[in-house]
């Protein structure tokens, strides 16, 4: 059997390494390294997979999430109501911006934002709402769509985690995730379903208006050289890593497959397991595209469970293992404990096992064999 990875980057490197070098090398030999064509045609391609009408590459994840504030013109002192169960760039670059974070508690089947939480929230100062669409499954953006357009509200997704899925409305109609709000976010990293070699992310939006303005943010603020018209940052998505995402792109969807095959089978071993709650789907197979895929033990000790598992060459993650809310740099004494209940508990319960396209039977069996075996020693 081969070594077990939480992300198994270098045989996926081996299918594909022909077509990445190939478009590094183009990059090398006409040294456009900044806004070169690579570039433009990921971009092209990239608004094509998704349905979007703009794609504005930048620096990473996080840029992209701060600039998308910013070209929405939020003022200091604005609420913006987000997940208290995420990574922390989420509410970093609210914090960033001098607007003010509101951190509301997640569903305990999808962990994703509670709408019935962000409703109560609302205050005359909120000004946008921050779902993340964790783990690879969308928020319920229907409702979020909702409640955004009754208190007249911008929203912001963060898609870092869930590019290729889709969402499916009530009606049956199908979107891809990061293409229903305002404006969306996402990250490149190369852990992430669509990883670079390195830093990268990008913005999404529908909206000509706040595309162009976000077109001049990523670049300095400027649309013409030395010409600054609105204030900038420096986050460009360089063309090495545009070729890299360029030559990944069309494997997008067979990555993402992989994945839900891999969930699949690790449903099927413990879906008669007591202690154990296996991911819950919202909706069709392809809503969910598993950047993790995160088991809920109950009545187990999970940091033994973690450490038998790496005792046994077996990678896992617990994400996240401290709520926002009690983050020494996010610490507030508006929020109250009561109001975050799913979330304390999540962080008690949950462990993300290995998941990644290269995974193999062999590797699933010892994984879940070795889990069975701790839950029911």
């Amino acid at each position: 059997m081969r070594k077990i990875q939480m992300v198994d980057l270098k045989s996926q490197y081996a299918r594909i390494k022909d077509v990445v070098n190939e478009s590094i090398q183009e990059v090398l030999e006409t040294t456009a390294f900044v806004n070169g064509p690579k570039v433009h045609e990921f971009q092209k391609n990239l608004e094509q997979y998704l349905n979007v009408k703009h794609v504005i590459p930048c620096a990473n994840g996080t840029d992209a999430l701060q600039i998308a504030m910013m070209g929405l013109g939020l003022k200091p002192g604005d609420e913006v109501i987000t997940t208290d169960f995420t990574f922390a760039a989420t509410v970093e670059v609210i914090a960033l911006l001098q607007l003010t974070p509101v951190l509301v508690d997640v569903e305990p089947d999808t962990f994703n934002i509670d709408v019935e939480a962000i409703k109560k929230a609302i205050t005359p100062k909120t000004k946008a709402i921050v779902p993340v669409h964790l783990f690879g499954q969308c928020a319920n953006m229907e409702a979020i769509m909702e409640i955004a357009k009754s208190n007249n509200l911008f929203v912001i997704e963060d898609s870092a985690q869930a590019i290729g899925a889709n969402y499916t409305y009530s009606n049956g109609t199908k979107v891809k995730a990061g293409t229903i709000g305002d404006v969306a976010a996402t990250s490149f990293f190369p852990s992430k379903n669509l990883g670079c070699y390195g830093d990268g992310g990008a913005i999404f939006t529908n909206n000509d208006e706040l595309a162009h303005t976000i077109r001049g943010i990523v670049n300095h603020g400027m649309y013409e050289r030395y010409h600054h018209d609105v204030v900038g940052v420096n986050s460009r998505l360089d063309a090495i890593q545009a070729a890299v995402l360029g030559a990944k792109l069309p494997n997008l969807n067979a990555y993402n497959k992989a994945r839900i095959e891999a969930a699949k089978k690790y449903d099927a071993a413990f879906k008669d397991e007591k202690h154990i709650v296996i991911p819950f789907r919202s909706g069709a197979e392809d809503n969910h595209v598993f950047h993790q895929y995160t088991l809920r033990v109950t009545g187990v000790d999970r940091d033994g469970l973690a450490k038998f598992l790496n005792e046994n060459d077996i990678p896992c993650g617990v994400y996240y293992p401290i709520p926002l809310h009690n983050q020494k740099a996010y610490l507030d004494e508006r929020y109250n404990e009561a109001d975050f209940k799913v979330t304390n508990q999540l962080v008690k319960e949950v462990i993300s096992l290995p998941m990644h396209t290269e995974l193999d039977d062999d590797q699933i069996e010892y994984i879940t064999t070795k889990v069975k075996e701790f839950i029911n020693a």
